[in-house]
């Protein structure tokens, strides 16, 4: 197959260009390459996707022979440039994969939820695109494809992705945390809540897979339902460690600066209320039309690896610094004695 990947330089677009490359695709990556290359042996076409229709000049259809691209996958989040692209490319384009969002569903409450689920609003047009609008954007390239190409779209939902070279530090920092030293370990007292990731090696060859089986439709692409409990258990086997570990009441944690799920002073994984099905969506669909996932474990063993090798004491963009950990431990045994 002729492959075009509109992306090919970061985590996710630099392994589904890997692997279509390992399964003997012909691809080709358009991409700036502002802060890495495309996998050895694709074709890379630099273009800034900035510059509209113009960016895609090179790579439109009967520049790679008659009958256009076999597959274009596309991982942006700007609805802009998913529409430009779908306008120029996807008339003579024979499949077209939207890396999408389960943050486009509008409800996050229900665990087990599908893909018949309500999704978001698009986000209108010209509205700056912002973290806390990611869903909208995601809801309206799913759109603009669906209205663009409506019977070669595949609308994969992904979940929240780890493995190996995860630049999120969400899903590694709990065993890198557990691997650093053997200090009193805040957690959240969320023991039953749920975690749910997938492998990026195993999202970008289901990726490639569906593009190689014409599958269309929209998919969630997320991995196993796992309880808070047993993914901290596994994270302590694989280190050895025996730290001391101190569950914290939401509310309070809350109240003491510590922030849900990402970025700066968090604890990742953890969930505001009203969450209780962001991290337990059903995956049946797409397990029935082929997604495979290696079991959840050897993900975080391969993820614990990788956090070793890029340094364990690391400034991190997820997580509590030792600092904030130390003092909200300190003032939540004060407020418990």
């Amino acid at each position: 197959m002729r492959i075009l990947v509109l992306g090919g330089t970061a985590f996710l677009s630099s392994e589904i260009a890997g692997q279509a490359l390992a399964a003997g695709h012909d691809v080709t990556c358009l991409a700036r390459g502002s802060v890495a290359a495309p996998p050895r042996g694709a074709t890379w076409v630099q273009s800034d996707r900035t510059r509209g229709h113009a960016a895609y000049a090179a790579v439109a259809a009967g520049s790679r022979g008659p009958g256009g691209w076999d597959a274009v996958i596309d991982v942006t989040r700007d609805p802009e440039q998913g529409r430009e692209a779908l306008d120029v490319l996807a008339p003579t384009a024979r499949h077209w994969t939207v890396v999408s969002s389960c943050s486009v569903y509008a409800d996050h409450s229900v665990p087990g939820a599908g893909e018949d689920a309500p999704v978001l609003p698009p986000l209108a047009p010209g509205t700056a695109l912002t973290p806390e609008n990611y869903g909208e954007a995601k809801s309206a390239i799913e759109q603009w494809a669906t209205g663009l190409a409506p019977d070669k779209a595949h609308l994969c939902r992904a979940g929240l992705i780890g493995g190996p070279g995860d630049g999120s530090d969400r899903y590694g920092y709990w065993p890198a945390r557990f691997a650093r030293d053997d200090d009193p370990v805040l957690v959240p007292d969320i023991p039953g809540d749920s975690t749910q990731v997938i492998d990026v090696r195993d999202l970008a060859a289901w990726i490639v897979a569906a593009a190689e089986k014409g599958v269309t439709g929209a998919l969630n692409a997320v991995g196993e339902a796992v309880p808070f409990a047993a993914y901290l258990d596994e994270c302590l086997r694989l280190t050895g460690r025996t730290a001391e570990v101190t569950a914290a009441p939401g509310g309070w944690l809350a109240g003491q600066g510590v922030n849900y799920w990402a970025g700066p002073d968090s604890l990742p994984l953890w969930l505001p209320p009203g969450h209780e099905g962001f991290a337990a969506r059903s995956n049946d669909a797409a397990l029935a039309a082929g997604l495979r996932l290696r079991p959840w474990a050897q993900t975080l063993r391969d993820t614990l690896s990788d956090e070793r090798k890029r340094g364990l004491a690391r400034e991190r963009k997820a997580g509590l610094s030792p600092e904030k950990e130390r003092s909200t431990l300190a003032a939540y045994r004060a407020q418990s004695a």
